[in-house]
């Protein structure tokens, strides 16, 4: 049984941002019941500022483990007095992935052992190198953190490898999942991995996943609930019915057709 039962924003403005957002003006009683619920829309439809206002509410813990108190949330925030959640069932444990603080994470941890490295180039050969590693390796929280959390160094997966090996670790128990945009970091075979992966976790934990994503392939996760997102409303929508998913077909069936004009 999942948690959360409906999400609700209970606000007549439209203006400013994030009011006049699509996903934010149309957020009246989302049904987000079942095991798995789609966000689907255009670039700027808001489906990232909803996602962030449902885990600044529940304090999901997300990538950097830095909380809420970033410029980024500031939308969020705006909208947690309007945010209202019905639960079947309440248990604010789980997870927030965003595609960004997944590569601003890795890029941290590799400018921050640089900067390391720099400082401690002086040292020379009058330490043994295996000293000045570990204490590089010290010096280096970031570093410190990703062993602790994942086993060992994200840089030796690739960019896909390294967020599945991120969803292993952190998707291993009942909870609420909320991931935004994950195929940004994936492959169409590593997409179907995502797949398969979210299958095997709901067989045997009783979680919940609200994901925002453009791709087709997502989409057609069995019996899931999707939530187009338009200019006009937002609605529960058949995987064939959205635009996605007939542009995509569209393209691959005859891309001669939208690219001669080039």
């Amino acid at each position: 049984m999942p948690y959360l039962k409906t999400i609700n924003i209970n606000t007549e403005r439209t203006h400013p941002f994030p009011y006049d957002i699509p996903a934010i003006k149309y957020a009246k009683d989302i049904d987000v019941s079942n095991p798995i619920t789609f966000l689907v829309g255009e670039n700027g439809s808001g489906k990232s500022t909803f996602l962030e206002a449902i885990a600044c509410r529940l304090q999901l813990p997300h990538m950097d483990g830095s909380g809420y108190s970033k410029n980024s949330f500031d939308a969020a925030k705006t909208l947690l007095p309007h945010l209202e959640l019905t639960w079947q069932m309440e248990r604010s444990v789980g997870f927030f992935f965003r595609a960004e603080d997944f590569g601003d994470f890795l890029n941290s941890v590799h400018r921050t052992g640089i900067t390391i490295e720099n400082q401690m180039g002086d040292l020379g050969d009058s330490v043994p190198k295996h000293i000045i590693e570990d204490m590089k390796a010290s010096a280096n929280y970031q570093l410190h953190h990703v062993r602790q959390n994942f086993g060992q160094e994200l840089d030796t997966f690739s960019h896909g490898e390294a967020y599945l090996e991120i969803m292993n670790q952190k998707i291993n128990s009942r909870g609420i999942y909320l991931l935004d945009e994950p195929e940004a970091a994936l492959s169409p075979a590593r997409q179907l991995t995502l797949i398969s992966f979210l299958h095997q976790h709901l067989k045997t934990h009783n979680s919940q996943f609200i994901i925002a994503t453009h791709s087709p392939m997502l989409l057609a996760y069995p019996d899931a609930t999707i939530y187009e997102i338009t200019s006009d409303d937002m609605k529960k929508t058949a995987l064939t019915d959205t635009e996605h998913y007939t542009v995509t077909k569209a393209f691959l069936n005859n891309p001669e057709a939208f690219l001669r004009h080039l």
